[in-house]
């Protein structure tokens, strides 16, 4: 098989891949094709980009429906794809491409229980390449296959954007290292300092500030120097993402400093205040 021409990659981040030809035989399942009906919430597309290698359109060239013994572990009302697809276009990756994938899916039935057609439809995957099987990928999730639609590609890219930025990338969260709430000589007076521990060890942490007859201010400083002035995420981005979906729902009682009962229930207060400010980490299609 002749090499595939690079595609091109519109995000800069993500110049310079090197691109391959496709080939081999997908032996990974993903269980389940996610529809129109269940589509993606920010946080889904957060999840699923950041778990990818590749985030790949693809149009179905060809699909097998394998036998129940080639198909352990299906569930009823699914049926086991092995797909045959070409590339459509590189919308990110970490590693190459080639013009033909091949990949295992396993799709619902429709409403007469016969296995859908997908020939010619287009995707976006969301996958990881399958060492020693060039042109072998293997889906993230049971909802990294996409119906394809303009509209969604303009909704993930600026997630990939910020995933893939050489710098200033926000780091997941991994949990809560300390809290400590601090009293003012004013009466409603207080400041609340929770640091949070991170996957690559980047510090972060979160500040509420409270004075008499203003409303509480808070705002996250991602990096060694705590900011006064620091702000709240904007919803829907990697930064709110990053919190509003990985924060505990309560402080972790052990990782509260303070020693005196007021300052520790005002640390748990502004603690409950932030999470609600964030608001929920909607999800349809994946799990956190």
């Amino acid at each position: 098989m002749p090499f595939f021409n690079p595609l091109k990659v519109s995000m800069i981040a993500l110049a310079g891949l090197v691109l391959v030809p496709g080939a081999g035989h997908a032996q990974t399942v993903a269980p389940a094709m996610a529809t129109a009906a269940d589509g993606p919430t920010y946080a889904d597309l957060a999840t699923l980009s950041d778990a990818s290698e590749l985030v790949v359109r693809v149009q179905i060239r060809r699909q097998t429906v394998l036998k129940p013994d080639r198909a352990p572990g299906l569930a009823a009302g699914f049926a086991r794809l092995y797909i045959e697809a070409d590339t459509t276009a590189l919308i990110a990756g970490r590693s190459g491409v080639g013009a033909a994938l091949t990949y295992l899916a396993d799709v619902p039935l429709d409403a007469r229980g016969k296995v859908p057609k997908l020939k010619k439809r287009e995707f976006l995957l969301f996958a990881r390449p399958v060492a020693g099987r060039p042109g072998e990928v293997q889906l993230v999730s049971p909802a990294a296959q996409l119906a394809y639609t303009p509209e969604l590609e303009a909704r993930l890219r600026p997630i990939l954007t910020e995933l893939y930025a050489a710098e200033g990338a926000a780091p997941r969260i991994t949990g809560i290292g300390d809290a400590l709430a601090v009293q003012g000589t004013l009466t409603g007076e207080s400041e609340t300092q929770i640091f949070l521990t991170t996957e690559n060890r980047s510090p972060v942490s979160i500040t509420v500030l409270r004075r008499p007859g203003q409303r509480p201010q808070w705002g996250v400083s991602w990096g060694e120097i705590i900011d006064s002035a620091a702000r709240p995420p904007v919803a829907e981005t990697l930064r709110w993402y990053r919190l509003a979906c990985s924060l505990p729902a309560q402080l972790p009682s052990g990782a509260n400093l303070a020693r005196e009962p007021e300052a520790r229930r005002l640390a748990a207060g502004d603690y409950a205040f932030v999470r609600e400010a964030l608001g929920p980490c909607e999800r349809r299609i994946t799990r956190g």
